[in-house]
């Protein structure tokens, strides 16, 4: 069977994650620039390679200083890390599993993934919709930065939700 590539619509997709902030609330941030294929036999996503990509110098969490904290040594370190990828292992259609590579860490994960459906858009283009979601926990992958307030509460939560809509276009 021939194989199909499918590629990311960075125009309807997005990356967001979500960490807790004093314990008592949420902090929300997105990636803006990424890029990823999908490599399927036919048009079956059972069993696809997924490959995806991130540019740590786009985060953005409607704060400028804290993602300069975040961009810099003590998290990111996007003038030495620029790049978050990942390279799935296993695709079945409800679990993402892969290799997920934060600065020189890499470390296996699963996600859930809710297909959404494929459509035709306007201009005849095949896309296929996917909702990725997941937990990850930063220290695991070096982000070990931590602060602690007079009064004792922790500054940056553990773990990371991650919230990935993403849209794919079939190539010809």
């Amino acid at each position: 069977m021939a194989t199909t590539k499918w590629v990311l619509d960075p125009m309807h997709s997005e990356v967001h994650f979500k960490v807790k902030h004093l314990v008592i609330s949420t902090v929300t941030g997105s990636f803006k620039t990424f890029e990823g294929t999908v490599t399927t036999e036919g048009d079956s996503f059972e069993n696809a390679q997924v490959e995806f990509s991130l540019d740590v110098d786009s985060i953005d969490t409607n704060q400028g200083m804290r993602d300069d904290h975040l961009k810099g040594a003590e998290f990111f370190d996007a003038a030495t890390y620029p790049k978050i990828s990942f390279k799935s292992t296993s695709f079945t259609g409800e679990k993402l599993t892969g290799d997920l590579t934060i600065k020189d860490v890499t470390k296996p994960i699963t996600l859930e993934a809710e297909f959404g459906g494929s459509a035709t858009d306007f201009y005849g283009n095949l896309k296929a919709g996917f909702e990725v979601s997941g937990k990850i926990n930063r220290k695991e992958f070096g982000l070990t930065w931590d602060g602690v307030t007079e009064a004792g509460a922790i500054v940056v939560g553990e773990d990371v939700k991650l919230i990935i809509n993403v849209q794919f276009a079939k190539q010809a």
